[in-house]
């Protein structure tokens, strides 16, 4: 198969999953907007959502990686682009829910952690958080995620 429609195909692959994702995005919107009465969401409803949100985007990624991987119209450079890029989102799973566990066995009642190449965003549930208490979240992501207390930012949500 010609180089040029092994990109096409892999073009295609990848604005698939974009509109996959602009579609969950707004299909979420519209039916948030007629279940819900109210603009504000409570702190459990939130983390369910987000997680749920974040756990879909998620296995469309892998099935993306695994369709690159498995066909047999892939170059071998894209074969290997594809399941380095798998390894990294299992490792920032792993990592993201190690951290979250560590967290919660802090006293937190839930919390949500992301990661990505440039930060580490920690949504906690609680109203306010104390210096003690972010002290802790800094250190546990920091010897979770080896990231600088600059590129490290806690949200409390009530």
């Amino acid at each position: 198969m010609s180089k040029k429609k092994k990109i096409i195909i892999l073009s295609v692959m990848m604005l698939l999953l974009v509109v996959t994702g602009v579609l969950n995005i707004v299909l979420n919107d519209n039916m948030s907007m007629q279940t819900s009465s109210s603009t504000t969401v409570s702190s459990g409803n939130f983390f369910v959502t987000y997680r749920a949100d974040r756990q879909s985007t998620r296995d469309q990624e892998l099935l993306y990686y695994d369709a690159i991987i498995s066909s047999e119209t892939s170059s071998v450079d894209a074969i290997n682009l594809a399941e380095n890029k798998k390894l990294d989102l299992i490792e920032n799973m792993e990592t993201e829910l190690v951290t979250e566990g560590l967290i919660k066995a802090q006293g937190f009642e839930d919390c949500i952690v992301t990661t990505s190449a440039s930060c580490v965003n920690v949504i906690v549930k609680s109203g306010e958080l104390t210096s003690g208490e972010v002290a802790k979240i800094v250190n546990i992501v920091k010897n979770q995620t080896n990231a600088s207390i600059d590129n490290i930012k806690i949200i409390p949500v009530e």
